[in-house]
């Protein structure tokens, strides 16, 4: 096969191409750009306030929270969270982040229950036997979800909530002195928040709703004679053993609380779907992690103020207990009589709550007798 040379012409005409490629080449490496440049999306900051006072762990768990999807993401979202009061009262977060003033906040729904009662449904009461684990299944499984998204929007509210993080039963409250019949809690001036002021206010006592942190210096000044706020850590940070000895466990008013992680809705919509997903899953990862750090937390609490500040324990007398089933029936008719969203969120969760608790109580064994056995003190023997 013959090989044609080519022509002086076309041979000048190669050389001039190839010397200006290798210099728009050259170029391109001198000024350090890829020959495809790819657009690259600019960080998304949000900032966000909690309900919570800088020292109370349920601010840490909002910081948790934040550092998981701060971290999973790399830096392409960040969150700054704020303690209660910084941009707005721990009472005004949904406005706030329904406004924009706030991207996002980490709070609980019946801090909410002002703007409709049937917010109270989700943690405030007894939740048909439910535990806070169980009532989240509920949320997620059991069409919770749904009626809070048709709830928010019948208020007008600009969010996108995610309830997670599920509590222990919280204590009855602290006292002067030990609750021991109903009758002790007529005329008693009493701190707590949404449909359990009706519970209380039915039991007899002068109820007063207050933030977290407003609390201790209420009691300490004589405005309250007793409140209730949540568990054993957040209870011993914020000073309720500097104002009170008595401590009463177990109670129905808050039996299956849960926290709520809200954003700005225009905020949340327009972020990626990838950005979506990890929200999503760093809420359940920050829900897990929490129920976890507070056994270890609330546990180790619990002995301290025992040991150290000198708090004695009681459980609450089953009369107060079923008094308390009796005084949220009566509440909660009133409100399902003229609210008919209270009344299908109650239906739903009764529905659910019915398979589920029976369920419960006869797969999981009562751990009682286990800890009894391998921790109670035997009783001495006796003398004859």
């Amino acid at each position: 096969m013959t090989r044609k040379t080519p022509s002086p012409a076309a041979a000048g005409t190669r050389r001039r191409f190839l010397k200006a490629s290798s210099g728009v080449a050259a170029a391109g490496a001198a000024l350090g750009f890829p020959m495809i440049a790819k657009g690259q999306a600019s960080p998304v900051s949000m900032r966000w306030q909690s309900t919570w006072p800088a020292k109370d762990i349920f601010h840490e768990y909002a910081n948790d929270f934040a550092k998981k999807v701060n971290d999973m993401t790399g830096g392409e979202l960040k969150i700054e969270v704020l303690p209660a009061g910084a941009v707005v009262p721990a009472f005004g977060l949904l406005d706030a982040v329904s406004k924009g003033t706030l991207d996002g906040g980490h709070g609980v729904l019946v801090y909410h229950y002002g703007k409709q009662t049937a917010l109270a449904l989700w943690g405030s009461g007894p939740a048909f036997g439910m535990d806070a684990n169980m009532l989240l299944a509920w949320h997620k499984y059991g069409g919770g979800k749904e009626l809070l998204n048709k709830l928010y929007a019948s208020i007008g509210a600009n969010v996108v909530s995610f309830p997670y993080g599920p509590m222990p039963t919280q204590p009855l409250g602290w006292f002067k002195k030990p609750i021991t019949r109903n009758e002790d809690f007529r005329g008693l001036k009493f701190r707590t928040v949404g449909i359990s002021i009706d519970v209380f206010t039915g039991l007899g006592a002068a109820v007063n709703a207050l933030p977290g942190g407003e609390i201790v210096p209420a009691m300490d000044r004589g405005l309250l004679d007793a409140a209730e706020f949540n568990n054993a850590s957040s209870d011993r940070i914020l000073g309720f053993p500097d104002v009170s000895k008595v401590c009463m466990l177990q109670s129905f008013h808050q039996n299956a609380e849960q926290f709520e992680i809200m954003f700005n809705k225009a905020k949340y919509d327009a972020l990626p779907a990838k950005l979506k997903a990890i929200i999503d899953n760093a809420v359940e990862a920050a829900s897990a992690d929490m129920s976890w750090k507070a056994v270890d937390r609330y546990s180790k609490d619990y002995l301290e103020m025992q040991q150290k500040q000198g708090v004695r324990f009681y459980k609450t007398p089953d009369p107060v207990l079923q008094r308390q089933l009796t005084a949220y029936d009566q509440a909660a008719a009133k409100k399902a009589a003229d609210n008919a969203l209270f009344k299908e969120i109650e239906a739903s969760q009764k529905a659910f709550a019915e398979r589920a608790v029976r369920w419960d109580l006869d797969t999981n064994v009562n751990r009682r007798m286990a800890y009894n056995h391998y921790f109670a003190k035997p009783a001495p023997a006796k003398k004859s």
